[in-house]
């Protein structure tokens, strides 16, 4: 298999980076990081809240701003790269679609669970016809084999993804597992496939590198990590990584790190870090974005978030049954007589 030297970057500061400032970003702070991915070069700059189009709500989150205001903000900042918003089909709809098309929007990531691609064939069929550029995007991919992954990827690709991704949504994965599962993609469909990683098990960079060794051509990124659970893969650092092994990304070394120091760092509630929680997410495989939820369930009941994120994982929970964490931690401070 010959490698592509240039990959290309999707950095998600502006949707992942959204659980971990509670979905609080300001316009002003939205402008003023689209504006720095743009002028360093970032191809693709991803604005929604965490959870994708019409995700501000009870269950997930409210939302400072609207997904209209979040994407006008980002829209009026961006010069040359591409807007991009996340969908999740059964919370985004064809007319949140359509307001972001409507507001500058060029790409959607239609996500679905690794086992439920068939759920968007709707939405990246909108998407084509909106003239967006439209990725298949599986969540938890850890939760599968390769030959389902692979099963789901080629669903994607028959409904017109322009590419397909391969997501460790727990930041569940070691290197040998990122290869398993995007070098069966790559080998599978004929579209470009990428990788999202995170943090949690401190394996993201190397995840990534392992997917570009397997053959992928897209990478997820987010300054400074910011994301949900322990974070995402550097942008910054993977613009450097990649770069002294001979990849291009087109993304100024120096700009993207300065993006990083002197716009996101500031505005972060909290270092980036591994702490216990957020390891547990990948130990047990647990959806990144259930970590906040997971904190305040254990503060209501007296448990340990630890506790809480190995039921969750040995229940095989996943994105979308963020009001079943409460019911969960109910549970168990029943059993050990805390309620």
């Amino acid at each position: 298999m010959k490698k592509s030297k240039f990959i290309h970057l999707v950095d998600t500061t502006l949707r992942d980076g959204s659980h971990a400032v509670s979905h609080q970003f300001t316009a002003e702070q939205i402008a003023a990081i689209a504006g720095g991915l743009d002028a360093a070069g970032v191809e693709y700059i991803e604005v929604t809240h965490g959870d994708g189009l019409a995700g501000s709500s009870y269950n997930y989150g409210w939302a400072l701003l609207t997904d209209e205001e979040m994407l006008k903000a980002a829209a009026g900042a961006i010069k040359k790269s591409n807007l991009t918003v996340l969908l999740l089909p059964g919370i985004g709809t064809q007319e949140d679609l359509e307001m972001a098309a409507h507001c500058g929007a060029k790409a959607v990531r239609v996500a679905t669970h690794v086992t439920e691609a068939d759920i968007g064939e709707q939405h990246i069929g909108m998407a084509k016809k909106l003239g967006m550029q439209a990725f298949g995007f599986l969540m938890m991919c850890h939760m599968a084999p390769p030959e389902k992954v692979v099963e789901q990827a080629k669903l994607f690709e028959s409904y017109g993804a322009d590419f397909i991704y391969v997501a460790d949504s727990a930041g569940a994965m070691l290197p040998e597992d990122v290869k398993a599962r995007v070098g069966a993609v790559v080998e599978a469909v004929k579209v470009p496939v990428g990788f999202h990683a995170h943090n949690n098990l401190t394996m993201a960079t190397a995840n990534a590198l392992a997917a570009v060794e397997a053959g992928a051509t897209f990478l997820d990124g987010a300054c400074r990590g910011l994301g949900a659970g322990a974070g995402n893969a550097q942008t910054e650092a993977l613009v450097g990584v990649l770069e002294k092994l001979g990849y291009q990304t087109g993304v100024d070394f120096y700009k993207i790190m300065d993006v990083a120091e002197d716009i996101v760092e500031p505005i972060m509630h909290r270092p980036q870090v591994v702490r216990n929680a957020p390891l547990m997410l990948g130990y047990a495989g647990v959806y990144s974005s259930f970590l906040l939820h997971t904190y305040r369930a254990a503060e209501k009941f007296n448990l340990d978030p630890r506790d809480i994120l190995v039921e969750l994982g040995r229940r095989r929970m996943v994105g979308g049954q963020e009001d079943m964490i409460v019911d969960v931690a109910y549970q168990l401070a029943q059993k050990r007589g805390g309620a």
